[in-house]
Parts: structure tokens; C-alpha cells; sequence
């Protein structure tokens, strides 16, 4: 019950309640004071600092990004417009092995010219460094972090081939135990990428072994998702059980044509794990597109010993022949290049390139298709992103309807202008979660609104132990999104990404207006989310 006394700032009236947990809306009133909910129910007020006429809308915990890759452009442009203007009100950093922290050695290294081109000036090796200059800054939306398994290979090992020493690995794991007293919420890793691909699944269960008594979670994007999808599975569901901790698989697929058939089983398989007791979920964005460095197309043994060896690789004619050669026996089905589209680049001189498909720019060039991806590599000194068009429509339905799979958009935060608008980025970093409400929910009735919202915030919340968030309730935070559900869409496109979702009217962070009336306000809400 609210005080007589109480201060209410924000009054959001009679709105159609979607509270985060899978029950059936209702129609109520929200009072706000500071950044936390003070009442929901009938207001006995008429007046507040703000009052939003939610009559007709509805009204939901602010959406959480289960899968986001904002560490760096956070930095860049701290309004994350992208994401708020979708009604993201939280996102999961730290995915996919790759962190803003901890950063030592040659993972510092590498990450210099990342930095640079987002006009990044600080410098840090530690997440409390990091979370530091993240909170004197300001921040858009609120911001937890998982511990990158690359970042701790990469600062202890480097970049190479081989499995770490005794007194590597205890190092290692010092290195993860820090940064999880730091506050991160658990670890993740990225087995397809440097330094990664280098681990076995002893070394991640021996880290992995570091997050059961603190109750946290591990997060995967797994060694396969398409030739050994199933396998890479059971590597996960093996952690999980050995480490005795829940574990996440990050965007959950299955890539190439080929692989289409193994959905089924990989559900199955989950099924039954989660049957067993093993905690396993899943996150998934709705788009059938990938995106990731164009250079994942080359063989696991180009990459040892870091960005350097694995250029001077791609520029030995022998070397690259070899290359070549492997990738054609891999990537030779009939128009496979047709479906991957350079989406950045990191010099004016290939600026052309961007938004065309290798094929498209093969033809251009006069030169074959392998030849111009390997080519456009070295030009650009690896610093290339791709869309990969792999996927099917039918299993990404099969894995959306999942009641253990949330949504997160593979995305970082950019904005509709400065420092982070640049190439043609995935739409999915302006469009996932007005996507999934018009196509999936309001369009194809794949999934009810209170599901389709209960997997975005409270499940979410769950999952990733986020404290007072994900719901719409007394004492919670008053993270909060008012849409039209009959009106919501996505309008960004591979063409243009950056554009903003239509039928969003307002997203509170904290209770900060970061959109009101439809319009973004620049406000600063956010928050950084550490592990207490």
C-alpha cells in the first residue's frame, strides 16, 4: 500500500498490464517514485510529476536482451538507441568468450583496434576498471556482463594452439575468480573463435567448476552449429553436469542446409536434460541471418598465434592456396557466396563493398568468389563483418516456441547517428524484439503476448539472476515499456538498419523516460548490473 506521504514522480494510467509472469493482463494503474514501482492497483492520486495515458496500450516490464554484444560501443556512445528504442531496458553482455574485461596482455592487445575505430580513449585491464568508466560516463539502459572465457585464455595463453600449462590454468582461474568478485554474472565462451576453438571441455569444466558455489551460469556459443551441432549439445549438457551449474546455449541454430534436419533431435535432446534436472536454456533472435567476422570462414589452424600470423598466412601465396582449397571443399554448394553480405569494413577505400554479397562483389572485381573474400581479408586487415544467410524458417519457429528460450539479439547498441552509425549492420540490433511481437505474435500467433513477454523479461531475469527486474510489481524497478500491440513493428531492414520500430510510445529505465511519446530523449537511465 502506498504512504499518504510518498512522492509519486511517473502515474501510468490504465494500462493493460502484461506484469512479466505468464498470466493474463489486466487493467490497472502504475505509480512510480524515483527508479523504483511504488504501487500497481488503483490510483488515489489525479496528479504526479508525469502522467502517461497508457488507456488501449500495453504496458510491460522493460524487454532484456538475454544476447548482447554492446561492451565496446556502450563506451563509443553511451544512448544505446538501437536497443531502447526497441524497448530494451537491459541487455546480457560479455558473450560468446568476448568481454570488456578482464584484459591482459595479448587479449588487451587485440582488442586496441577495436577501441580506436569507435574513438574509444580510455584504456583498462579490469572489469571494476572497466564498470568504472562505464558509470562515470553514463549509461542507457542497464548492463550486466559475463566473464569472457577468450579474454582469460587470451590474457594468460595468447593466441596459440595448445592447451595451457598447470600453472597457465591456475592462473586462468585466479583471472575468473576476480572478475566474478568484480561482478560478473557468469562466464561465457566463444568455441568457434581465437582463443577458444584452441580449449578442450576439461579446461571449461575446470573453470566452469568456479561459478557453482557462487550459483552463476555458462553461457556457449558452441563449437558446431551446423555439421556437429548435436555434438556440440551434449559438450554443453556434459559441462552443466560435471561443473553442476545451470548452462545457456547462445543463439540457438541450425546452420546450412544440410543441418536443417537435426533441430528435432537437438530438441529432444534438451528436453530430456532439462528432465533430468540439468538446468539448460537457450536464447534465439527471429531473423533465419547470422552475423559475425567474415574471417570465421577460414580453418580453425589460420588463426593460431593471433591477428598477425593469421594475415601473414593469408598474404603466402602457398598458404593461401591451401586455404583457399579447404574452404572450397566446405563452401561449395551452389550459391553459397550469393548468401553471405559484407556488412563493414574498416577502410574507405572498400566502403563500396558494404551491403553487397561476395558474390556480388566477385563479379564486380572480375575475380573468384573465394579470391575476393580472402582478398577483401587482407585489404582490411581481418577487420570485415558478414551476414550469413543460413538458417530455416521452420526451426526457427521449432526453437521461438521453446518455453526455455529467450530472446537476445546478437547485437551491439548502436545509435541512428555518431560514432556507432557506420556499415550495414544486422537489423536485429533495431528491430528483434518489435519483430518478434508483430510476426511471431500478433501475425503468425506462433507464440500469446503474456509467453512472448514472459520469456523477454521475467525469464530473462531469472535466468540470468538480474534482482528486482523482469517483473511489474511493487518495490521492482521501474523498468518499463508502452506499446501498441496491434500497431508494434520492426522496420529495419538489411538495407537500412537504422531505423527506428514503430508502435513503441515510451521505455522507462529506472524509472527514467529514455523514450517518451515515441521519441528518444538522450536520457541517461541506465545502470551498471553487478553480481552482489
Amino acid at each position: 500500500m502506498r504512504s499518504m506521504k510518498s512522492r509519486v514522480d511517473i502515474l501510468i494510467k490504465s494500462g493493460l498490464i502484461y506484469d512479466g509472469s505468464i498470466s493474463e493482463p489486466y487493467v490497472s494503474d502504475i505509480e512510480i517514485a524515483g527508479d523504483r514501482i511504488l504501487s500497481v492497483g488503483p490510483s488515489g492520486i489525479s496528479k504526479a510529476d508525469t502522467v502517461i495515458e497508457a488507456k488501449g496500450l500495453a504496458v510491460s516490464p522493460g524487454f532484456i536482451d538475454a544476447h548482447s554484444h554492446s561492451d565496446f560501443t556502450i563506451l563509443a556512445d553511451p544512448r544505446a538507441e538501437g536497443k531502447v528504442s526497441q524497448g530494451v531496458t537491459t541487455e546480457i553482455n560479455g558473450n560468446c568468450g568476448m568481454s570488456a574485461a578482464p584484459l591482459f596482455g595479448k587479449a588487451f592487445e587485440k582488442r586496441e583496434d577495436d577501441l580506436r575505430e569507435l574513438g574509444i580513449r580510455e584504456r583498462w585491464n579490469t572489469l571494476d576498471e572497466y564498470f568504472g568508466i562505464v558509470g562515470r560516463k553514463g549509461i542507457g539502459l542497464n548492463f550486466a556482463m559475463l566473464a569472457g572465457h577468450g579474454n582469460i585464455r587470451g590474457s594468460v595463453v595468447g593466441y596459440d594452439d595448445r592447451a595451457p600449462s598447470g600453472a597457465e590454468m591456475s592462473v586462468m582461474t585466479d583471472l575468473l575468480k576476480n572478475t566474478l568478485d568484480q561482478g560478473a554474472i557468469g562466464l561465457s565462451a566463444g568455441l568457434i573463435y581465437p582463443p577458444g576453438i584452441y580449449s578442450d571441455t576439461e579446461e571449461i569444466v575446470n573453470l566452469s567448476k568456479m561459478l557453482h558455489d557462487r550459483h552463476l551460469i555458462y553461457t556457449s556459443h558452441m563449437r558446431s552449429e551446423g555439421g556437429m551441432l548435436v555434438e556440440a549439445v551434449e559438450e554443453v549438457i556434459r559441462i552443466g553436469r560435471e561443473a553442476g551449474i545451470k548452462v545457456h546455449i547462445s543463439h540457438i541454430k541450425t546452420a546450412g542446409e544440410q543441418n536443417w534436419e537435426k533441430a528435432d533431435a537437438v530438441i529432444s535432446l534438451l528436453e530430456d536434460t532439462r528432465n533430468a534436472g540439468i538446468r539448460v536454456t537457450a536464447d534465439r533472435y527471429p531473423y533465419t541471418a547470422s552475423s559475425t567476422d567474415l574471417d570465421s570462414i577460414l580453418p580453425s589452424w589460420t588463426f593460431a598465434g593471433g591477428d598477425e600470423e593469421e594475415l601473414r598466412r593469408l598474404n603466402d601465396p602457398a598458404v593461401k592456396k591451401k586455404i583457399m582449397e579447404e574452404i572450397g571443399g566446405q563452401k561449395s554448394a551452389a550459391g553459397y557466396w550469393e548468401k553471405v553480405i559484407v556488412s563493414s569494413v574498416s577502410s574507405e577505400k572498400n566502403r563500396w563493398a558494404e551491403g553487397k554479397t561476395i558474390a556480388e562483389i566477385s563479379r564486380v572485381l572480375n575475380v573468384g568468389e573465394l579470391e575476393s573474400a580472402c582478398n577483401l581479408l587482407i585489404e582490411e586487415k581481418l577487420r570485415v563483418g558478414a551476414i550469413f544467410l543460413s538458417m530455416s524458417e521452420e526451426n526457427l519457429r521449432k526453437f521461438l516456441v521453446l518455453p526455455f528460450c529467450m530472446f537476445g539479439s546478437d547485437s551491439s547498441a548502436r545509435c541512428f547517428d555518431g560514432p556507432t552509425r557506420r556499415g550495414r549492420p544486422h537489423p536485429r540490433g533495431f528491430g528483434t524484439f518489435p519483430r518478434l511481437l508483430s510476426r511471431f505474435v500478433r501475425e503468425e500467433k506462433l507464440l500469446d503476448l503474456p509467453t512472448a513477454i514472459h520469456k523477454a523479461t521475467m525469464l530473462a531475469a531469472l535466468t540470468f539472476g538480474l534482482k528486482d527486474r523482469g517483473r511489474i510489481k511493487e518495490n521492482m524497478y521501474a523498468d518499463i515499456v508502452i506499446f501498441d500491440p496491434e500497431k508494434i513493428a520492426d522496420r529495419a531492414t538489411f538495407d537500412n538498419p537504422f531505423q527506428q520500430a514503430e508502435g513503441i510510445y515510451h521505455v522507462l529505465v529506472n524509472g527514467t523516460p529514455a523514450v517518451s511519446e515515441g521519441r528518444l530523449t538522450g536520457k541517461l537511465g541506465g545502470v551498471v548490473l553487478r553480481r552482489k
